[in-house]
């Protein structure tokens, strides 16, 4: 993909869907990754709440607050130029009532430049969908694995694998759908499941570790480019590391200056 030339939006987003155009979408944390996504021709920027284990330390992603991500959120829209944001709200900043979703994601449409907000849920999720596409705010919704359900869910594992659960999937998709989600999210879920979803939704899909049938695939960068960490997800393919670069280069920086080789 080449460098994008004009903006990215839900009417652009859907069309590609009708053309059976795969989407492209990757997370970013700051103002260079952004940079990197949008010259590499990715239409859409996941600011993922994924920044707790991959750029701000924590052991998951339930730490992660809403301060911590707005601040993510708006350097990475400072970096884009034509690409589509999408924020995603953490742990307990849409459970506790509409109004407070509603308050908190506009934060992100107003304060960081967002294009839109991504939430965790499904049909449990849709009456807090609804109140924030009434209020202007598009939304992508996000089933099957739900990473800041980990705790409820005694860690992260393939969902939908029982006739039960897959039905219950199902609904899911429909029920975020009917209440006005642009794009679900399906996560940790069987191949031939995210096919059927995808087929039978109007709006768009968007998979990680759920197959190469959805309509578009979502990465994170910091996975993808091996930018640290000894951990990297099965789901994942790794296109250069970057963290083996880095670190060679600083160590040959130290080495210089230790024998005073740099500066000249």
């Amino acid at each position: 993909m080449s460098e994008l030339q004009k903006d990215i939006t839900v009417r652009t987003l859907a069309k590609m869907k009708k053309n059976n155009q795969k989407i492209v979408m990757i997370t970013a944390y700051d103002t260079l990754m952004a940079q990197w996504a949008e010259k590499a021709g990715c239409p859409m920027i996941l600011v993922g709440d994924s920044m707790g284990n991959t750029v701000l330390g924590y052991k998951n992603t339930i730490p992660v607050s809403l301060e911590e991500s707005l601040i993510l959120t708006a350097a990475v829209c400072r970096g884009r130029e034509h690409a589509f944001v999408v924020g995603d709200m953490p742990f307990m900043s849409y459970q506790i009532s509409d109004a407070e979703a509603i308050r908190n994601a506009g934060r992100y449409i107003k304060e960081t430049g967002a294009n839109a907000i991504k939430l965790e849920g499904g049909a449990g999720v849709a009456h807090t969908i609804k109140a924030l596409v009434n209020a202007s705010i598009p939304v992508m919704a996000h089933i099957g694995l739900m990473p800041q359900s980990v705790l409820k869910d005694g860690g992260y594992h393939i969902h939908g694998k029982d006739d039960k659960e897959a039905e219950q999937i199902k609904k899911d998709a429909l029920a975020v759908q009917e209440a006005g989600a642009f794009s679900v999210v399906l996560e940790g879920i069987p191949a031939d499941l995210s096919k059927e979803i995808s087929e039978m939704l109007d709006i768009f899909t968007i998979g990680i570790a759920a197959g190469p049938d959805c309509d578009g695939q979502v990465q994170v960068i910091t996975d993808v480019l091996s930018m640290g960490g000894a951990f990297i997800p099965k789901h994942a393919k790794v296109y250069a590391e970057i963290g083996k670069i880095a670190t060679e280069a600083l160590q040959q920086y130290c080495k210089e200056v230790e024998e005073g080789i740099f500066p000249k």
